[in-house]
């Protein structure tokens, strides 16, 4: 017998833990950047898992790639070589141009994977003592303890005190205030090239090449997280593109295994050597499962031409949200993002029209209090942007007619 909405949302109350806030719908199906719930509704999906399904729901390719795998080998373990596992790292290095690649099985391990290479980096250099990180406000790096504690959000820190010793943060974009924090008491620097949860922040265009320039001054490693805004979310194959530098650690997730759990540490030649047998491991990371599906998303994702027109269609929607600045000045304050990783910062609560277009047959977050986060499928057609557009601007003049 199959569940209604409101069974199976009680089930789930009673049996899950209440430590996320879900929407009030059952999703049952997904094809391309549509989903359904239990009750048959159809919604454009402008989520995207948070940035996580870069081809939508359920792509035949990505299909085909898992079924072939699953009939041969799921798991083996990292004692031993398998070949998706090997490709996928020479892919990733190869575009990269970085050395070495650590497969685990989600972001925030991919970033205590580039926490503790650093840390120990440092102290093969340099000695005990010099184990400090510099993280920007309003970041997030996920909620293990290291990637909670690098974190720049106090709020998610409450109750779960004592934070890692050694974590500092400053203002994002601030240039000046890192330079102050970057004391000879520091083996990195950690930051989002574009902070997602954060309200879809986008630094100074000079910033990031200032950042890598007292880096190399100070001999500290530049850390890029690039869970969310990397592979094509941005319009170009990694963020760290636009703004003209390289980091020296990367971590990758999300659209790396677009749904399917999967994180990527990457490292350049001299701090990968911190991490040597038995001192770091994952025991899934990098099975042929996951490899060999990631193996498939990530040549799709890479194309040149698959990467223009993600960056062609972030163009036409960031042009038509900022006529929305224009339309509704009291209540739209500005527009922001690059390519498909696009925020609209409002003057009140994002939250109701997030619940007003989901009425309207639209996924839409809101993070960061008062913006709207735009993170559809990579492959979401300029028809569907306008759909969504449409109805953004009758939400936005629904939810708060005093504003406009």
């Amino acid at each position: 017998m199959t569940l209604s909405t409101r069974e199976i949302i009680a089930l789930g109350q009673k049996h899950l833990l209440g430590n996320v806030k879900r929407q009030p719908v059952v999703l049952v199906r997904g094809e391309g950047t549509k989903v359904w719930d239990i009750d048959g509704k159809e919604y454009l999906d402008f989520v995207a898992g948070i940035a996580t399904c870069a081809f939508g729901h359920s792509p035949d390719f990505a299909t085909r790639a898992l079924t072939r795998q699953a009939e041969t080998l799921w798991h083996v373990s990292n004692l031993y070589w398998n070949e998706p596992l090997v490709r996928l790292a020479e892919l990733l290095t190869s575009v990269t141009g970085l050395s070495k690649a650590f497969f685990c099985n989600s972001g925030a391990e991919a970033n205590e994977a580039a926490i503790k290479m650093a840390r120990k980096h440092s102290q093969d250099r340099h000695g005990p003592g010099r184990f400090g990180i510099v993280t920007a406000l309003n970041s997030f790096h996920g909620r293990t303890m290291g990637a909670i504690s690098a974190t720049g959000q106090v709020n998610l820190h409450q109750g779960f005190e004592p934070m890692l010793e050694g974590f500092s943060f400053v203002p994002f974009g601030d240039f000046e205030a890192l330079r102050e924090a970057v004391t000879e008491k520091v083996c990195a620097v950690m930051m989002e090239p574009i902070q997602g949860e954060g309200g879809i922040q986008v630094p100074p265009q000079d910033y990031f090449k200032k950042v890598s320039e007292l880096c190399r001054e100070k001999d500290v490693l530049l850390i890029f997280d690039e869970i969310q805004t990397g592979l094509g979310r941005t319009g170009r194959d990694f963020a760290f593109r636009h703004f003209e530098t390289k980091p020296d650690l990367l971590t990758l997730g999300k659209a790396l295994g677009c749904g399917y759990p999967i994180g990527l540490l990457l490292s350049a030649e001299e701090p990968s050597a911190a991490l040597v047998p038995g001192s770091h491991s994952s025991t899934v990371g990098g099975a042929p499962l996951a490899m060999a599906l990631s193996l498939e998303l990530t040549s799709r994702i890479l194309v040149p031409a698959f990467l223009d027109s993600v960056k062609n269609k972030g163009e036409h929607f960031l042009k038509s949200l900022n006529k929305l600045v224009v339309k509704y000045p009291n209540l739209v304050l500005e527009a922001r993002g690059l390519g498909l990783m696009l925020g609209l910062l409002l003057s009140e609560s994002a939250g109701p029209v997030s619940d007003d277009l989901r009425n309207k047959g639209f996924l839409v977050n809101a993070t960061a209090g008062s913006v709207l986060r735009f993170v559809p499928p990579l492959n979401v057609s300029h028809t569907e942007i306008d759909l969504l557009l449409a109805a953004l601007d009758k939400s936005l003049a629904e939810v708060y007619p005093a504003k406009c």
